[in-house]
């Protein structure tokens, strides 16, 4: 008789204590609201941003993964293979692991980075190399669930 009573207060336990995958709902903003009039997708976004090294921007994209929740730092697909290394420009934004593979719009300071080959710098080799390339990454000031 004891051991039916504990089974089930172990169960219940185990069912009250479970947690629930919460959807994010249309519309959930992170941040300020971002502004939705002029938006480039993540795939154009190097395209568009052509020579320019730094650029105040709107994209829509697909999250890869959040990588920390903690300050917002997520990964953004750029098609192609690509990634945009995104985060928060306000750490104290939490985003949640649940926005892996949702759409969103992002709104703030998209910037190129050139990494070169790790050989090249230390050796102080100046040849150009094929090696080189474009990375990259995106400060956010506001996010939307779409």
């Amino acid at each position: 008789m004891k051991t039916i009573f504990l089974l089930q207060a172990l169960l219940f336990s185990f069912a009250a204590f479970a947690q629930t995958n919460k959807q994010l709902p249309h519309g959930t903003t992170f941040g300020k609201k971002p502004d939705e009039t002029a938006i480039v997708n993540a795939d154009k976004l190097q395209a568009f941003m052509a020579q320019k090294p730094r650029i105040s921007i709107t994209v829509k994209g697909k999250i890869i993964k959040v990588t920390k929740e903690k300050g917002g730092w997520f990964d953004l697909d750029a098609g192609g293979g690509k990634v945009i290394a995104a985060h928060f420009k306000d750490y104290n934004i939490n985003i949640p692991v649940d926005l892996k593979g949702r759409t969103v719009i992002v709104e703030g300071v998209a910037q190129k980075q050139i990494v070169a080959d790790d050989q090249q710098h230390y050796a102080g080799d100046k040849q150009p190399t094929k090696d080189k390339t474009d990375q990259l990454t995106f400060e956010a000031t506001g996010l939307i669930v779409e």
